[in-house]
């Protein structure tokens, strides 16, 4: 759970630190670019030697929906809409994370419904603003797609790995970004993104910064916390996020927020999971 805590602040932190930094830029180049410095920060500790070829194969097709397809869909949205209204529609992804472990246990667990459902409730109260977009449809449809293939990623990392022996999680993460990787450059190449991508010296900090560290170290992180929690535990983790980010914009970016729906939403959170975690 510390690995999950962890990365839910440098998250939360990140929304109000890019904030407008890489505006005008293509969002897939800007997500293979992400992917391509994770990439390269976990190539090196690549053991292909240790890894049979099916699991090889796993773990890559793992990443390629995780990662690859999750930024491709999420940065899509941002054409439909508005800032806010992506961040109101990332709130389902636990909803997903429950359907899917029902689904792999056919039978449905109630506590974790329950914890599930005051996740989604906790974050939906802080995070609600009225929508306004006129497209709204389609920047939905292209959010829960993208919320699918976050948790189907955390889902089958945790499966697959758990029956994966002989090698650390650092030795085989290089491949999740390899499958991302291949997904991110595709998209990336069919919007012609690259003739007009020249980032000025801040957006290369920036880039860096969410590859090395929002991206590379932050995803390895949480697939490693995810392996050591309850589905439950991972399911609300999911939604963490949202409250940290309102809290980090009041602390740190002085900025506006409601802070009887913060306390609301964040104690919806809290009892979340303490019902995750509850035998």
């Amino acid at each position: 759970m510390p690995l999950l805590l962890l990365v839910s602040f440098v998250w939360a932190f990140s929304f109000g630190l890019i904030k407008g930094r890489l505006a005008g830029l293509d969002p897939t180049a800007i997500a293979t670019v992400r992917i391509a410095l994770s990439a390269l920060m976990f190539l090196p500790f690549l053991r292909l030697g240790k890894i049979d070829r099916l699991t090889t194969i796993k773990f890559t097709l793992i990443g390629a929906i995780q990662f690859g397809a999750m930024y491709v869909l999420y940065l899509g949205a941002f054409a439909y809409l508005h800032a806010y209204e992506v961040a109101l529609f990332s709130i389902t992804t636990p909803f997903y994370l429950a359907i899917i472990e029902a689904i792999s246990q056919s039978r449905w667990d109630s506590r974790l419904g329950a914890a599930t459902l005051l996740a989604v409730a906790g974050a939906a109260i802080v995070s609600w603003q009225t929508i306004t977009t006129t497209h709204v449809a389609n920047g939905f449809l292209l959010m829960q797609a993208s919320n699918l293939c976050f948790a189907f990623g955390q889902f089958a990392y945790r499966r697959v790995r758990a029956k994966t022996s002989g090698t650390s999680d650092r030795e085989l993460f290089g491949l999740l970004y390899l499958g991302a990787l291949v997904v991110t450059i595709a998209a990336s190449l069919l919007t012609g993104a690259w003739p007009a991508f020249h980032p000025n010296q801040q957006q290369w900090l920036v880039l860096i910064y969410l590859g090395i560290i929002a991206s590379g170290l932050c995803f390895f992180w949480w697939n490693l916390g995810a392996t050591r929690v309850s589905a439950a535990t991972l399911a609300v983790f999911n939604n963490a996020k949202v409250p940290l980010a309102v809290a980090c914009s009041l602390l740190f970016f002085d900025e506006s927020a409601n802070l009887v729906r913060l306390l609301i939403g964040g104690t919806l959170l809290i009892a979340a999971l303490v019902l995750g975690k509850a035998k």
